[in-house]
């Protein structure tokens, strides 16, 4: 029975910050408390003031540090083990649009990744989304809602499908809705053109996520709403890419404005995080990044170069409350592909946390009650 304590920490719990000590046992919190010294026989750590925070919950990254997910299945655990690196203890593989056996593959890896506990299962962008809205996905490998080929790809991932992102508007799509819905899979409404209507329709049928609010979206118009609107009538969690390039930081408090367990941060990243400018591929398309910003020939962003530790820090420089940015970065992303065991620092959570100097840049990050080290230069 491993028991350690981690003491003069500042540390974010969803009541506030409390000074105090964290008490873990068995990867888990046990207690917060005013102790400032570890009890007879445990470990113990002094954080020397600095702030902690739950771990990050990433559900939708697609690389880092120069590993695409979907090139091999060391690629993807090297993509996830970077991100770990920058505080994200809980990632979701998201696998963009392909050929059904390419994604059939993957899905195996991600299960793999699974079960031996470094990944929470994996996110489906594709492929069955609008070719109006397709953003960077390929639209030589889009489909029309296919139960068939959902069926293939929902075994390959032995029940580790968490998320599948679906534009309503497509024939088939509500049937398809439904049969991901009765399999335990989070739907998300994205990549699509859809009205008001077809959008709340996906809803009405279980849809209970927006994948990347307005991006990849029929915009507002004030006599068609469409999917932003219907997304956030329908009141469920949105992914928003706080990297100041997607969204304008108005839009942040626009989702916020609905209620703070519906703003959801991702990161949306390839593997240009952490690497910086130069070309790049996703989906078997080249992709260009300068000055940050990933784009396709046409234009169209094509993902980002963002880590969860840069979405927090700039949603707390936008002007979000502490405690708001980092339930968004870390409880609401859990709770939204249903783990109630983290997100959050209080007695009976995983032990999943994060800590930040002033600047709110990561220190050490700790997974399960391990501290990750050597995963990512700088962040020990």
């Amino acid at each position: 029975m491993s028991q350690l304590t981690l003491t003069d920490a500042r540390v974010l719990t969803p009541e506030g910050v409390r000074d105090g000590a964290l008490r873990i046992q068995d990867g888990h919190i046990v207690a917060i408390d005013q102790a400032g010294r570890p009890a007879a026989g445990e470990e113990g750590t002094s954080l020397d003031g600095r702030l902690v925070v739950p771990g990050y919950v990433d559900i939708h990254v697609h690389g880092g540090g120069g590993h695409d997910m979907t090139a091999s299945a060391e690629s993807m655990a090297q993509a996830v083990r970077f991100h770990r690196g920058h505080g994200t203890t809980t990632t979701l593989t998201s696998l963009v649009t392909a050929p059904v056996d390419d994604l059939v593959q993957q899905l195996s890896w991600a299960a793999d990744l699974a079960e031996a506990g470094e990944v929470a299962g994996a996110h489906l962008e594709g492929p069955f989304l609008s070719h109006a809205r397709c953003g960077a996905q390929n639209p030589d490998h889009l489909l029309a809602p296919d139960l068939t080929a959902f069926g293939r790809m929902l075994q390959a991932a032995r029940g580790h499908l968490r998320v599948i992102t679906v534009a309503p508007e497509l024939p088939g799509a509500l049937d398809l809705i439904d049969a991901a819905v009765a399999a335990g899979v989070v739907v998300a409404v994205g990549h699509t053109d859809a009205t008001y209507d077809e959008a709340s329709a996906a809803y009405d049928h279980g849809a209970r996520l927006a994948t990347h609010l307005f991006n990849g979206m029929r915009p507002i118009h004030h006599r068609e709403p469409g999917p932003v609107l219907a997304s956030l009538d329908a009141g469920v969690p949105c992914e928003t890419i706080n990297d100041g390039i997607h969204l304008h930081p108005a839009v942040l408090r626009e989702v916020l404005a609905r209620g703070t367990d519906k703003l959801v941060l991702i990161t949306d990243a390839i593997d240009a995080a952490g690497v910086g400018d130069g070309v790049y591929n996703l989906g078997g398309q080249q992709v260009w990044v300068r000055d940050g910003a990933a784009r396709l020939e046409s234009g169209s962003l094509a993902g980002s170069s963002l880590t969860m530790d840069s979405a927090f820090a700039r949603a707390v420089q936008n002007g979000v409350p502490l405690e708001v940015a980092s339930v968004a970065a870390s409880a609401n992303p859990a709770h939204a592909i249903g783990l109630e065991d983290r997100g959050e620092l209080r007695p009976g959570a995983r032990a999943d946390l994060v800590v930040l100097d002033d600047a709110h840049d990561v220190v050490r990050v700790m997974r399960a009650g391990e501290w990750v080290t050597g995963e990512n230069d700088g962040h020990e």
